[in-house]
């Protein structure tokens, strides 16, 4: 790599990655916002909800990285021309594939890191907070532990709980037990934990009284402890985990399993995923031609890039968009995977032409006049904007 497609390189690069760490930021602060439940309701550790929260991110990578990668071509093809760099290249004698080299090199290696991450770490991040959650969902104290609340965790067994204390320690218990007709138990304490042990689980209550009573009489006994374990090995049946065609590992989605009870009822579902995942590493490419197409080639300061800019992000727009339309079909009409990798491609070889100057378009001149000014115009009256805002 010679010193000019180093330095195009490295300010790609450092575009991309920042801009890919700040969209990340932005998407996975939202995620966390709406996962806060997951401490505040189910008594669950910072680190745990932290550890969930995160395994999001590989998800949030994969859709952001390609647009990422186009704004970052974007900003620094405009700073190029901005600066008059791409001018004298062009005067040097610079030809399109050469100054192209530096943004295929940063894009090969955004669709390298797209297909790993789409075909091996996604699903696998997936599936593992999938089975957290199932045992978050399926730990007892996320089921009866809500201070201030009674809750019922079985047909007539009800539990409240005052508040709770670091440790797991439980405060002000009450539990109230009628699964028998003939007998209604009442159990009160100052305080509890729950135990796993090799026997079972246990609600461990200590310094409390169990009040019995007799339905059939109404007879009533006190019986006073400091320490009294209530089985609870009924209520914590192992939860079954059903993972969706996005939790599954990519090979599952190849080859699955005839005999899996949710290959019938989610097949294109199954269909959809796969090759959305083999799909994922072309749009990189696809987005990257189109940047290029649209603004590798050296203006003037008097042709406006504005018209440019906006045509690049519509194009894009179209691209993705039809992309998720069309993988939207594919999981429900088997006709339409072709297309799932046909719309990248025709976005590559389109647009890759137009760049290379193998073939240019004509816009119409009323049309390109109109859209130019209408950026310029734009552009002006935010430039105005900020400078009366500066003068004020």
């Amino acid at each position: 790599m010679e010193s000019l497609e180093r330095y195009i390189f490295r300010q790609a690069a450092v575009a991309f990655v920042g801009g890919l760490f700040v969209l990340t930021l932005v998407v996975w602060i939202t995620q966390v916002l709406r996962q806060l439940d997951l401490v505040t309701n189910s008594g669950q550790t910072i680190a745990l909800f932290f550890l969930m929260t995160s395994l999001g991110i590989p998800v949030l990578v994969t859709l952001i990285a390609p647009i990422s990668l186009f704004m970052a071509i974007v900003q620094t093809l405009n700073k190029l021309n901005g600066d008059s760099e791409l001018i004298v290249m062009a005067a040097a004698g610079v030809s399109p594939v050469r100054l192209m080299r530096p943004f295929v090199m940063l894009t090969v290696l955004v669709s390298v890191m797209v297909g790993v991450l789409a075909l091996y770490l996604t699903p696998s991040s997936i599936r593992y907070f999938r089975q957290l959650l199932t045992q978050v969902q399926a730990n007892l104290l996320t089921a009866i532990v809500r201070p201030g609340q009674f809750t019922q965790a079985d047909r007539g067994l009800t539990f409240h709980i005052r508040d709770r204390a670091p440790g797991g320690v439980l405060l002000g218990i009450v539990v109230s037990d009628s699964r028998d007709p003939a007998l209604q138990m009442t159990y009160v304490a100052e305080r509890g934990v729950i135990s796993e042990q090799p026997q079972g689980t246990f609600f461990v209550l200590e310094r409390g009284n169990l009040q019995r009573r007799e339905v059939k009489d109404g007879s009533t006994s006190i019986v006073v402890f400091d320490r009294y374990a209530f089985d609870l090995s009924q209520l914590t049946q192992a939860a079954e985990t059903i993972y969706r065609p996005s939790e599954r590992y990519t090979y599952e989605l190849i080859n699955p399993d005839p005999a899996d009870p949710m290959l019938e009822r989610w097949q294109g579902r199954f269909r959809q995923e796969l090759h959305d995942r083999f799909s994922a590493p072309l749009y990189p490419l696809a987005l990257m031609c189109i940047a290029f197409a649209m603004l590798g080639h050296a203006r003037t300061t008097r042709q406006s890039r504005g018209a440019a800019i906006a045509a690049a992000i519509v194009a894009m727009a179209l691209v993705r968009g039809i992309g998720f339309a069309v993988s939207g079909m594919a999981a429900t009409r088997a006709w339409a995977v072709p297309f799932v990798y046909a719309v990248p491609l025709s976005g590559i070889v389109i647009f890759g032409a137009m760049a290379l100057g193998w073939f240019r378009p004509r816009v119409p001149a009323a049309i390109s006049r109109a859209v130019s000014d209408f950026s310029d115009r734009i552009a002006q009256r935010f430039t105005e904007r900020f400078a009366s805002g500066g003068q004020a």
